[in-house]
């Protein structure tokens, strides 16, 4: 028997796969990233297809199986709206920088903050969101020191007014250490 695990997800983007299923890619609270299948999805019929949108934060049934995850069921937490189109970039660029599973409590709250700071609405500033939390990412995964930057930016999750002005104060040196890091990457 296989074991049920629920868990936060964001819906970092997925893929096609046979005639009704797809491939997520997902962020997770407790797995870091992982790929899982979802059977039926692109069936009309289906629940979980509102759940699992792209860049959707959705609270997921996932179960191990001997060829992967796969998907049991999800439940939508909030649905991509707002300025999908930065986090879109932001998911690109974890899925491509993340190699496997492992569990990353502050890189999960960093995209999580960021997801919910782009999906208000009243909040402005879309691109110094997208700017802070590149440099959080890449810091969670060793590419950026705080050390190397100053302030407070690494301290912490929350995207409040006070942290995009302090990423606003510094926004050149940011930028020139995030190209360099990326650079660094080779990916």
């Amino acid at each position: 028997m296989y074991q049920k695990y629920h868990t936060e997800a964001l819906v970092l983007g997925n893929r096609e796969r046979g005639e009704n299923d797809r491939v997520f890619t997902l962020y997770t609270e407790e797995f870091g990233l992982v790929r899982a299948r979802a059977s039926a999805v692109r069936t009309e019929a289906s629940r979980m297809r509102y759940a699992l949108q792209n860049y959707s934060r959705a609270r997921v049934a996932l179960v191990r199986g001997k060829r992967g995850w796969r998907i049991g069921g999800a439940i939508p937490a909030r649905n991509a709206g707002g300025s999908a189109a930065t986090f879109a970039r932001v998911a690109r660029l974890v899925a491509r920088l993340v190699a496997g599973e492992e569990r990353n409590q502050y890189l999960f709250a960093v995209l999580a903050e960021a997801h919910a700071a782009l999906m208000n609405e009243e909040r402005g500033a879309p691109a110094t969101i997208e700017l802070v939390c590149v440099a959080r990412v890449l810091h969670a995964l060793g590419y950026l020191s705080a050390e190397a930057l100053g302030g407070a930016l690494f301290t912490h999750t929350a995207y409040a007014g006070e942290h995009l002005l302090e990423a606003e104060t510094m926004r050149d040196k940011l930028l020139l250490s995030i190209n360099k890091a990326i650079a660094e990457t080779h990916l």
